[in-house]
């Protein structure tokens, strides 16, 4: 197969550990927790009152001030990723040929903040005091939108809305905009900022919250453990730079890993509840390894989806127990929503920074709170502590609602 290699030169994050790459890679090989009690806003009379609210954010380091409240939070962090990715890919500012640098970014509701507020003040204050910037300010596209504007990008533009699939469906379809000879450069990854009263509530009543955590927050995220509740909802965003093998080699560039294959499969079984078979989540993981000409034998650890939720963690284990056989048991596989939570549109993006800085440094973080097995759960969880480990080839879940999977290979770079 004779086709464009793709790389990642740079990486940028806003989480629950911290607003930038050290804090949150410190923070989870540590085995820290980023979930807290609700700051946000009054949340006394929600039966779930904690989240993994990023705590140290402060969006006029990289955005005028005048542009701030013109954009909801989730396009403010996104953007922030962005430039930490940027600086850390040793890229000029702006970037050399835009038309050969294109972005491929998503989110899975976008600004809900923004829009939540003028709804407010349309209802309690009058049509006249709503913000012109009340529905730019929200859409999904809003953090493409920014972060093209910021670099002067004008390549080929995607935003993907995959609920919690969007990050990494992003970066798939960034890697296939280098790999189609349209771009050189791509800006990808994923956000979310949806710490609010009305998502909360909405999630408490499908029953996908913790509500007996309030008091210990930062035990409430526990996948794949026997007493798991739901999943914590935080918010957070990763954004990473792309590039062809080539361009990365010409000017010299360091290189964290290779994204070697991709792919994105649907259920086509219900809008909420994961298909019990877990099929296409198989579909996903198997035509990504194929997609990356990798067998299941070489695939040294798996970043789960693991949400913490009964249905997703047993279906996940299902579905990785049906693609590798009695291999499954002998591959570590972490969950970093134990120390984040879920940032929905964010997490996949996060998750593929922690997968190749795992496969970079060589060391695997763990999924923290498990304390008791959970019979029908049987693999290597990798509980509680960091583990050094020799490793090639990574394998990141990502599964979302609407019956949306996808998948990434990360593989070590070797000249």
């Amino acid at each position: 197969m004779n086709r464009r290699r793709v790389v990642v030169t740079g990486i940028g994050a806003i989480t629950p550990l911290g607003a930038s790459i050290q804090q949150f890679w410190g923070g989870l090989v540590a085995g820290a927790s980023g979930v807290r009690g609700i700051t946000r806003f009054d949340a006394s009379g929600l039966p779930c009152r904690i989240a993994g609210e990023i705590p140290d954010f402060n969006a006029e380091e990289y955005i005028e001030r005048k542009e701030i409240r013109r954009m909801g939070l989730s396009a403010q962090i996104a953007l922030a990723a962005a430039v930490q990715a940027v600086v850390d890919s040793k890229l000029p500012d702006p970037l050399p040929d835009p038309e050969r640098a294109g972005i491929a970014f998503g989110t899975g509701m976008g600004g809900l903040d923004i829009i939540d507020i003028n709804v407010q003040i349309l209802r309690t204050k009058g049509v006249e005091r709503v913000s012109p910037f009340s529905l730019p300010g929200g859409i999904p596209n809003l953090a493409a939108f920014a972060i093209s504007q910021r670099f002067g990008l004008a390549g080929p533009s995607i935003t993907i809305a995959t609920a919690c699939a969007t990050g990494t469906q992003a970066i798939g379809e960034g890697v296939e905009l280098i790999r189609r000879g349209v771009a050189d450069i791509v800006i990808t990854g994923g956000t979310e900022a949806l710490i609010c009263d009305f998502a909360i509530a909405g999630f408490v009543a499908m029953r996908a919250m913790p509500v007996n955590y309030n008091h210990n927050p930062k035990q409430a995220s526990r996948p794949f453990d026997l007493h798991r509740e739901g999943f914590v909802l935080s918010e957070g965003a990763g954004a990473l730079v792309l590039e062809s093998l080539e361009h990365a080699e010409r000017r010299e560039a360091r290189i964290y890993v290779e994204l070697a294959g991709h792919a994105s499969s649907a259920d086509g079984y219900h809008l909420a509840a994961l298909d019990p078979e877990a099929a296409g989540p198989i579909r996903a993981m198997n035509w990504a390894l194929l997609d990356a000409g990798v067998s299941p034998e070489e695939v040294d650890y798996i970043n789960a989806h693991g949400t913490s939720t009964k249905i997703n963690d047993f279906t996940e284990t299902r579905a990785i127990k049906a693609v590798f056989g009695e291999r499954a048991y002998q591959i570590p596989i972490s969950s970093t929503k134990s120390m984040i939570g879920h940032a929905m549109g964010g997490s996949g993006a996060l998750e593929t920074i922690a997968s190749l800085l795992t496969l970079y440094y060589g060391q695997i973080p763990p999924t923290i709170n498990y304390e008791t097995p959970d019979p029908d759960l049987d693999l290597d969880y990798v509980p509680n502590e960091t583990r050094r480990a020799k490793l090639c080839v990574v394998l990141k879940n990502s599964f979302g609602l609407g019956g949306q999977n996808a998948c990434l290979v990360l593989k070590s770079y070797l000249n």
